[in-house]
């Protein structure tokens, strides 16, 4: 009976023991816990705000390049589009890409640089062509030759963005881009077609309006 009492006691200590060395171990799963939630949220609020800047960004950029914002007579062909703000990019976590991006971007932004961005945006372009900013690299790639009458280079350009860039909410813009580059090439037909791409598969968009009244007027 000795025997099994002791045997019962040192069961009792052990279950003890391992009960709290089970409650030490929950302890630390909560902390950790917390501390990731905590990571998990400051995290969540970095990628919010650099979502934020690159809309920002964005935004800016299309201000910089439309016509009626002063840009330098030299550089602006006699017509131009508005474009709305890009809400829709897949923001890159590649620090090297995103300065690459944020340095064209800047030289049509705050340098007013306008020449020196393109070979920025075609360097861009060759060193990240998978990169979720591709769309709009192109895209204002484009807009520069456009915008010092180099059509067939920019025709290139928005191309890229209508074939290969499908969901992209540049395409829309790109389209009509195209539209515009065939009416300065003097091809009226090639214009119609693309107003009315643009209007059969965007017909909500800015860009639809615009083809509209160009349509009427072509």
């Amino acid at each position: 009976l000795t025997n099994l009492e002791r045997k019962l006691d040192a069961r009792n200590r052990a279950q003890v023991n391992v009960q709290r060395q089970l409650d030490e171990l929950q302890n630390e799963v909560n902390e950790l816990r917390g501390v990731t939630e905590l990571h998990t949220h400051q995290l969540g609020q970095v990628l919010n705000r650099q979502r934020e800047l690159y809309q920002e960004l964005d935004r800016r950029v299309s201000e910089a390049l439309k016509p009626e914002n002063n840009v330098p007579a030299a550089i602006v062909a006699p017509t131009s589009t508005s474009t709305s703000p890009d809400v829709s990019i897949n923001y890159s976590t590649n620090l090297t890409e995103n300065q690459a991006y944020d340095r064209a971007v800047n030289l049509v932004l705050k340098d007013k640089k306008y020449d020196e961005a393109i070979p920025e945006f075609q360097a861009f372009n060759l060193n990240f062509p998978d990169s979720s900013y591709s769309p709009n690299a192109h895209y204002w790639l484009g807009q520069l030759l456009f915008n010092k009458t180099e059509y067939s280079k920019a025709k290139n350009e928005f191309n890229l963005v209508v074939e290969q860039y499908i969901d992209s909410n540049k395409r829309s813009d790109a389209m009509l881009k195209l539209a515009m580059v065939e009416q300065k090439l003097n091809n009226s037909a090639a214009a119609k077609i693309w107003y009315e791409k643009v209007l059969s598969q965007y017909p909500e968009s800015s860009a639809a309006q615009l083809a509209k009244s160009r349509l009427e007027n072509l």
